[in-house]
């Protein structure tokens, strides 16, 4: 198995990216695939443990609801998909991005630099956001990379992810790499080979651009629309982005290259996602997430391997909780029933669930006060308050703390423009924070499996 995870990449990048588009072609594409927040370490906490933050603990990046400390602290690191298939005789690496707070040189009270348990490699930056002069814990070795080409991160942790399949493919040994890449997080670096492509690109004008939902939430109901410097430096970020992944792309076919060449391309699994998505100028917002608009909480999950149909889409909802119980269901380990997600292996090989849940969860503690966050909003770029949302394949429904609902009916509104909570019959709103108060609340497989089948 080869997991490419990558940071902030919403779906209006895929089309920059030939070599993942040939992936999906060559695969399965998830169209409601949902993450439990827009935020990188609520996001990754719940991709390696299969679990919703509300039993992660994660919530943030930084402080008592978030970041590295509280998913170490809590013990969640000791069972993830890692320590499952490790166990199940799999070879384990783990490159790039961990989680936000992660320090490469900490030996949390131990003799070396801290490596997670569940992992044979690791090769793993802290502060990777600007690709240069940063530090890899290599296996609890700290070393220093520099400001020469080679020295870019994307293009190391590829060349680190071919070594690894190589030799793994050489002993014999099932494997299960994860290449997890800054790019295309800001300050949005390029690859220097790339700092000068797509020179007149600016970013999308869609429906939503520069526009407010009517009755927006309280946290959205002051923005201002875009000034023209805003909206230029919002076509220099789009751009500076789409550079960015164009090392990506180059990497997912590196590592096809490199499966090939070992003679393991007909026996791997190859999936491809993003942690969370990117709102740029829609809504009115300047470059940020943590919004329940699918800008930000419905990302690409694209999956190709043996047996996997060619060129079809799944629209059930899945999020990214189920991505552990599938990496465990794949490699034949046992998945802990205190896994909230599902597997999606019988989607994976085209088998149709009649019975797959019709919900997904998301869940958002803020507003974010951490100014030392590398995710805290700047200026105009939207910071909501506290909010769960349910998002089916039809509506999205959003309760804030303050009060505030949201109701978009994507099927007549797909870009999410006509809040319609304050018109929806009064049994109506109790049915759904009923039903977002069971997925809330819900622990475990079998719970949260029930909790995501809505009775309206």
């Amino acid at each position: 198995m080869v997991f490419v995870l990558t940071d902030d990449l919403s779906t209006n990048l895929v089309q920059y990216m030939p070599h993942l588009l040939a992936l999906r072609r060559a695969g399965t594409s998830f169209s409601n695939y949902t993450v439990t927040d827009s935020l990188c370490c609520p996001s990754r906490s719940s991709i390696f443990s299969g679990k919703f933050p509300h039993d992660t603990g994660v919530f943030t990046n930084t402080g008592a609801d978030g970041g590295f400390d509280v998913f170490h602290s809590r013990g969640e690191e000791n069972d993830t998909f890692a320590t499952a298939l490790q166990q199940a005789g799999y070879r384990t690496a783990m490159m790039g991005k961990y989680l936000n707070g992660y320090n490469p040189a900490d030996t949390l009270g131990g003799s070396q630099p801290y490596v997670p348990p569940g992992w044979n490699e690791w090769d793993v930056a802290g502060n990777g956001y600007h690709e240069f002069n940063y530090d890899l814990n290599q296996n609890h070795r700290v070393v220093h990379y520099g400001t020469t080409a080679s020295d870019y991160l994307t293009d190391v942790v590829s060349g680190k992810g071919s070594a690894f399949i190589s030799a793994s493919a050489a002993s014999h040994a099932p494997f299960l790499l994860e290449i997890a890449t800054f790019a295309p997080h800001a300050p949005y670096i390029p690859a220097p080979r790339d700092a000068n492509a797509f020179p007149s690109l600016t970013a999308p004008r869609g429906p939503a651009f520069d526009t407010l939902p009517s009755d927006p939430p309280t946290w959205l109901a002051a923005r201002t629309p875009l000034t023209s410097t805003e909206i230029g430096k919002i076509d220099t970020a789009f751009r500076k982005r789409v550079q960015a992944v164009q090392a990506v792309d180059r990497m997912i076919a590196a590592l096809e290259a490199t499966l090939a060449k070992a003679g393991v391309a007909g026996s791997t699994d190859i999936v491809f996602s993003s942690d969370n998505g990117y709102h740029m100028g829609e809504y009115r917002l300047n470059p940020g997430k943590m919004t329940a608009f699918d800008t930000d909480v419905n990302v690409p999950l694209i999956a190709a391997g043996p047996g996997i149909p060619a060129g079809r889409t799944v629209a059930d909802p899945v999020q990214n909780i189920d991505l552990c119980p599938t990496f465990e269901a794949l490699g034949g380990a046992p998945t802990p029933t205190a896994v909230d997600g599902r597997s999606l292996v019988p989607l994976l090989y085209g088998h149709p669930d009649t019975s797959w849940r019709t919900a997904a969860l998301v869940e958002h503690h803020g507003p974010d006060t951490q100014r030392t966050d590398p995710d805290h909003p700047g200026k105009g770029s939207g910071n909501p308050t506290t909010y769960q949302a349910l998002r089916t394949t039809t509506y999205t429904y959003v309760e804030y703390t303050d009060g505030t609902k949201e109701y978009y009916n994507r099927a007549t509104d797909p870009d999410e423009l006509h809040n319609i909570a304050g018109r929806l019959p009064a049994a109506t709103l109790m049915a759904l924070h009923a039903d977002l108060t069971a997925m809330t609340g819900c622990h475990g497989a079998a719970a949260c499996w029930t909790a995501g089948h809505l009775a309206h």
